[in-house]
């Protein structure tokens, strides 16, 4: 990952202090509220937050910790400020910012975000892609920014943070804040709602799709 453009080199526009590990060690719901609007800073590009979901561990089925700690899930088990980074149905990356106390397994996914810096590197790295949905979806935003396994346990505080967070100016208004089931988990009853952990930004283009999870037999719990 070395050949991408340091993240020290882009400046994000209108943007705040940069957040630390214990703005992000507390309950996953509020930690994805808070994301909305934050800046994800790093090789070459400035990502704004518009659609995150949140995952709490033992008391979430559509956790991949919810049956406990596995050498896969460890990352997830704190402490916060960290990348959980996980292939999804061996076809892309997906990547979660690790939140709650250590021992607590609490992650918010990354859905979707609006490119603000870095277009022309993004162009570079997915050209078949529209300005609008280069980011759009946690496969296409982790590919929008060079995001891969290798980046599992990452941290996001320190020197050698490959990315940062940097929170807005302004904190987005209660009223643009959006919530409903998370896209593809189904849970309790089947469709849901049970969870209604999915926030995202009223209105902006770059908020994904939201399809329903479909429950097959067998299928093993969780993503985030």
């Amino acid at each position: 990952m070395g050949d991408h453009p340091d993240r020290g080199a882009l400046i994000a526009p209108a943007r705040g202090r940069r957040l630390t590990a214990g703005d992000l060690a507390r309950d996953p719901l509020e930690v994805a509220r808070s994301l909305l609007g934050t800046y994800l800073v790093g090789r070459g590009v400035t990502l704004r937050l518009t659609e995150v979901e949140a995952y709490h561990g033992e008391v979430d089925p559509g956790s991949h910790g919810y049956r406990g700690v596995t050498p896969r899930t460890r990352v997830m088990f704190g402490p916060a400020g960290h990348l959980y980074v996980y292939r999804s149905y061996g076809i892309h990356w997906c990547c979660n910012i690790v939140c709650g106390t250590k021992g607590e397994c609490a992650a918010v996914l990354v859905r979707a975000g609006e490119v603000v810096a870095g277009q022309d590197v993004v162009a570079d790295r997915r050209p078949d892609v529209v300005t609008r949905d280069r980011a759009r979806g946690p496969g296409r935003l982790t590919r929008a920014m060079a995001i891969d396994g290798e980046d599992n346990g990452a941290p996001l505080t320190g020197a050698a943070a490959p990315f940062v967070l940097y929170a807005p100016s302004e904190r987005v208004p209660d009223p643009l804040v959006r919530t409903g089931p998370r896209v593809g988990v189904s849970g309790p009853g089947g469709d849901g709602t049970a969870f209604p952990w999915r926030y995202w930004i009223d209105g902006e283009p770059s908020v994904s799709v939201y399809r329903p999870g479909k429950p097959r037999k067998g299928e093993r719990a969780g993503r985030g």
